[in-house]
């Protein structure tokens, strides 16, 4: 039976890290133009207490379209699926022990391939150790990183992970939000409310957030992502520019840190 850290830093990777290969493949133009005209359904599984827990996704003639948190049930042919035997070994493989291999279910190899390099890439990018001296791969690297957190700390929620379940369940209704100034497109947002929560891409759309974290390039954001900026000078130096009280950037970047705990 897998503990419970087992299957919160599971839930990281199912509903925060996984659904960002669709990211990355409409992202990266190098990958872009290999899925024109593809269609696909892929999907990574781990079990659990004899229960299949999966995320799978569709490629519907060059476009990924959907990404499913749960096991695929169709009547088509399953391209390609990494099936884990068991959650601690999934787990494993996502944070980079190659020995802890899943079984490589193939229904069709040029997209099995196809996606097994959008997976490499998702590892390369999120196992960097520091900013790019490409500003496209930083920009694309924020947006990986916004969406991994907000997505993450919203589904440990669900779960009801402690930590993160009691700070959502105090919390009356506010939004937090991450950006990059002049980049948009990485802008990510995080709603609570006394014990709900729901993650989104993109500005939040109804109101101005209660707080966001706002960096003044992709550089700064990662210095702070990948924990090798101090936030101190970073906000003295208006690289980290905190939209709201102090108190409140202390708090998301707790989570943030917590979230990624998870995935280390």
């Amino acid at each position: 039976m897998p503990s419970n850290e087992t299957r919160y830093t599971n839930k990281v990777f199912m509903a925060g890290a996984l659904p960002l290969l669709k990211v990355i493949a409409t992202d990266v133009p190098s990958l872009n133009k290999k899925f024109k005209g593809v269609n696909a359904i892929y999907q990574v599984s781990a079990m659990a207490d004899g229960v299949k827990e999966a995320v799978h996704m569709y490629v519907e003639d060059g476009v990924w379209t959907k990404v499913v948190q749960a096991p695929y049930e169709g009547d088509k042919k399953i391209d390609a699926e990494l099936a884990f035997s068991s959650m601690e070994k999934m787990n494993a493989f996502m944070k980079g022990d190659m020995t802890k291999l899943p079984a490589f279910k193939i229904g069709n190899m040029k997209n099995f391939v196809l996606f097994m390099q959008v997976l490499l890439k998702m590892s390369s990018l999120l196992n960097m150790e520091e900013p790019s001296t490409d500003n496209d791969t930083n920009v694309l690297l924020c947006k990986l990183y916004f969406y991994l957190l907000s997505s993450g700390i919203s589904a440990l929620n669900k779960m009801g992970e402690p930590k993160i379940s009691e700070w959502v369940k105090a919390s009356p209704d506010r939004c937090y939000q991450w950006s990059v100034v002049d980049y948009p497109e990485t802008t990510a947002y995080l709603r609570v409310k006394e014990g709900k929560s729901k993650a989104g891409r993109g500005a939040y759309p109804r109101a101005k957030p209660f707080f966001t974290m706002k960096f003044d390039t992709p550089k700064s954001a990662l210095m702070i992502l990948l924990d090798i900026g101090d936030m101190f000078d970073m906000t003295a130096n208006s690289q980290l520019i905190m939209e709201g009280g102090p108190e409140f950037g202390v708090q998301i970047g707790d989570m943030m840190m917590h979230v990624g705990g998870y995935a280390k």
